[in-house]
Formats: structure tokens, C-alpha cells, sequence
């Protein structure tokens, strides 16, 4: 009898998301929560009709990771998986499309099996264009929900890095909106707005939002140079909105 290599990935250990690895991945690093990941799959049911295959169309499949865009099993199973490793994935209904199924090609309470290979990922833009200028990749989820907003004060720890070169590395407070005071780019602070008290993020912030056509000598950064930042949110105090504010209070911002 062939050996069982699947393991139960589920998060309640309740068989959901069975993992067996087809084809080991690179290296150690995994695809962090919000990432966009790049993936080849291909879709079966139990009695082996395919039902869906990016691989048919010649075209990768892109989601974001663990905001729901996909099939619960999908955000669970792929998060453990390494570049270039290909998975086959059982995914029981409660973790797919459960009793309703996905007309007309998945019945209800079906079981599905994906084969998913991931190609790469990227980190989840932040950039007000969502151009890709501010990209978040997050090593440590904070806690909670709450974030914080234009005014709030910070502290922070950030490594900056250029060129495999630190050139800034400081735990730092300041009132979000003023960093630039104390050589915080706007990157920084714009990604802050959606950090989570104890997070710890990637950021790689190209120049129109660190230190543009000028560059910073002092830090020694080139014009028109892409940095990245290590950043660690280690707590914030929310602004009072404007709205909520007492008239005295009003009259000192003003």
C-alpha cells in the first residue's frame, strides 16, 4: 500500500487543507500575507475530471495572499509553500465552495484536489497610484485592527538599506505627517497609515517617495534611488479626528 505523504495543514487539524509536496521549492522563504502570488494550478475532482487549469489558457493565475480573493484552502496552502514548489492541494468543501458547489462545473460538497505551482510573489503595493512605488512585504503581523492616522504618534525602529548597505538604523517617535523632520520619507509614513501595532514590514519605496531626483548625500543615496526599509511598528497613539476635537483644542491646531 503506497504511503500517505499528505499532511493536514488546516488550521483546526480537522483534514481541511491536505498538503503533499510534488516538488520541493527554493530556499526557506514563504509568500507573507498580502503578497501577490503568481501561481500555475490545476483543478480536479475526486474522480479526476479537471474542472478548471491555468496551464490550458498559457496564463499564471495572480491573487492576493490571505485577503480572500480565493478559496480558503487557497489562502492556507499557499502560504506554506516555497518558490517554485509545486503542491497538490485536497481541499475539503467547508475550504472550497461547500454546499452551494460552483456551477456548472463543481457540484455541492465536493472535495477538490488543486496541483498549484508558485512561480514568484510580490509585496502588496501601497502607493497611492498603486503603482508599485511603496511595496509592503510583512514578516511579523501586528495585532489587532486598528491603525494609525495622519497625526498619530509613532515609534518606530527602521533599518534603511541601499545597495546591500545600511545607511540608517534608529528607534524613533514622531507625529506622522512631520517624519520628514527628522529624515522619515514619505514612503515610510504613507505605508505606517496601514501597519498594526507590532508589525514588522519590508518596504521597498522607489525614489518618488524616498529620496527622488536629489538623492541624500549625507545618507549616501544616488538620485533617483530605490530604497528598502525594515520597519517594525513598536506602538502609536491615534490623532484625535478633527471632528471630536473640543473648541480649545480646535483653536491650538489651527
Amino acid at each position: 500500500m503506497a504511503e500517505n505523504k499528505s499532511i493536514d495543514i488546516s488550521p483546526k487539524h480537522d483534514s481541511g487543507v491536505l498538503k503533499e509536496i510534488i516538488k520541493e521549492g527554493e530556499g526557506t522563504e514563504l509568500p507573507p500575507p498580502g503578497s501577490k502570488v503568481k501561481v500555475h494550478y490545476v483543478g480536479t475532482l475526486l474522480d479526476g475530471t479537471q474542472f478548471d487549469s491555468s496551464r490550458d489558457r498559457s496564463q499564471p493565475f495572480e491573487f492576493d495572499l490571505g485577503k480572500g480573493s480565493v478559496i480558503k484552502a487557497w489562502d492556507i496552502g499557499v502560504a506554506t509553500m516555497k518558490k517554485g514548489e509545486v503542491a497538490m492541494l485536497t481541499c475539503a468543501p467547508e475550504y472550497a465552495y461547500g454546499k452551494q458547489g460552483s456551477a456548472p462545473t463543481i457540484p455541492p460538497d465536493s472535495t477538490l484536489k488543486f496541483e498549484v505551482e508558485v512561480i514568484s510573489w510580490k509585496g502588496e503595493d501601497l502607493s497611492p497610484g498603486k503603482d508599485g512605488d511603496i511595496e509592503r512585504l510583512q514578516i511579523t503581523l501586528g495585532d489587532g485592527f486598528s491603525t494609525p492616522n495622519d497625526g498619530a504618534m509613532v515609534e518606530v525602529k527602521l533599518v534603511g538599506e541601499y545597495d546591500n548597505r545600511i545607511f540608517d538604523e534608529r528607534e524613533v517617535s514622531f507625529s506622522l505627517g512631520e517624519g520628514s523632520d527628522i529624515n522619515i520619507i514619505e514612503g515610510v509614513e504613507r505605508a505606517l497609515e496601514k501597519f498594526k501595532k507590532g508589525e514588522t514590514s519590508r518596504l521597498t519605496i522607489k525614489p518618488k517617495y524616498a529620496f527622488g531626483i536629489n538623492g541624500y548625500a549625507e545618507f549616501g543615496i544616488p538620485p533617483n534611488a530605490t530604497v528598502q526599509y525594515t520597519v517594525t511598528l513598536k506602538s502609536f497613539e491615534k490623532a484625535k479626528e478633527s471632528w471630536s476635537l473640543d473648541s480649545e483644542e480646535k483653536v491650538q491646531q489651527g
